[in-house]
């Protein structure tokens, strides 16, 4: 979410954002116009895929799926075969009408999900972990840092990380850490997940070291030249990096990013958060943490929050 960066140049930009955004939108109409043209050729086999709204269907070119951004513009993206798919069957995905928690328990096949809340400099200053805690919160993802989006490239240690990771980790919850990334080089993304590492390790966590590459939206950012296979170079240099030191590693994306930015088919062996706030993922490909909501309320926090479910097989 635009909240995970601090704008360096507000204002600027505004316009080369939405000529990208018309980009996508002409790339989607031309997809579309094919589709139809080739309808009366295709199989015509429309499926609603195991992640729930994601559409799945076949023409003459191949396999494409359909998807929704979070401001209801659609897309279509060719399917790829060699990106394992999702096989979470939602209809086991459940949500508690008074809390807004979303559950998952699919005993058949030994796959649950624990829920968790990502935090930043955002919640404040004055989080009670305790009580986080016993409303049933089980992980946390705290920031450790970013890179700031604008020409000097510096990097920010999250003003609450300390403070956050304490309080998480003295209160039991599992705990991970994420980067908001803005390399423009192999040797920045080096230079990030060693910036990580750094101010990792007088801590003992067992949660996963997540590299965050997102769009700034309505702004220029620094990162806004790079190709879909530098994003995803420097999201391979970064999370090599830290499952060298021995963490656990994950890239963050929303389906979006991961159709027209990433090369899903050269990160097949990297695990996925992956962010929708529709009320069930859309996203065909496996995903390991699905962050569903920003509007999350949790008791022992003053604002909104990022609720997430991390899927595990028993």
């Amino acid at each position: 979410t635009d909240r995970r960066m601090t704008e360096e140049t507000p204002g600027k930009g505004i316009a080369d954002r939405r000529d990208m955004k018309n980009r996508f939108r002409v790339i989607s109409l031309i997809m579309c116009a094919a589709v139809l043209l080739g309808a009366c050729e295709s199989t015509a086999s429309e499926e609603k895929g195991a992640s729930g709204e994601s559409r799945i269907y076949e023409t003459e070119d191949g396999t494409y799926y359909t998807f929704q951004d979070v401001e209801g513009n659609s897309y279509d993206a060719p399917l790829l075969d060699n990106v394992p798919r999702c096989s979470y069957n939602l209809d086991y995905l459940k949500t508690d009408e008074e809390t807004g928690f979303k559950s998952y328990e699919d005993e058949e096949n030994g796959v649950s999900a624990r829920l968790g809340i990502d935090v930043s400099e955002f919640q404040g200053e004055e989080i009670d972990w305790e009580q986080v805690k016993d409303s049933g919160i089980e992980f946390v993802i705290v920031r450790l840092g970013y890179r700031a989006y604008g020409e000097n490239g510096e990097l920010v240690l999250d003003a609450m990380f300390e403070k956050n990771m304490e309080g998480a980790l003295a209160a039991g919850l599992q705990v991970g850490a994420y980067f908001f990334s803005q390399a423009i080089s192999g040797a920045e993304a080096v230079e990030e997940a060693e910036f990580v590492l750094k101010h990792l390790a007088p801590y003992d966590i067992d949660g996963p070291v997540i590299c965050d590459t997102e769009e700034i939206r309505f702004d220029t950012a620094r990162t806004d030249e790079n190709t879909p296979q530098e994003f995803t170079n420097y999201c391979k240099v970064f999370c090599d990096t830290v499952e060298h030191a021995g963490y656990d590693s994950m890239i963050y994306s929303n389906m979006k990013w991961m159709a027209y930015s990433l090369d899903m088919e050269e990160l097949a062996e990297y695990d996925f958060w992956y962010a929708d706030y529709h009320d069930t993922p859309q996203c065909p490909y496996d995903y390991k943490i699905w962050q569903y909501t920003e509007n999350g309320t949790v008791p022992g926090i003053n604002t909104n929050v990022d609720l997430n479910l991390w899927f595990q097989e028993e």
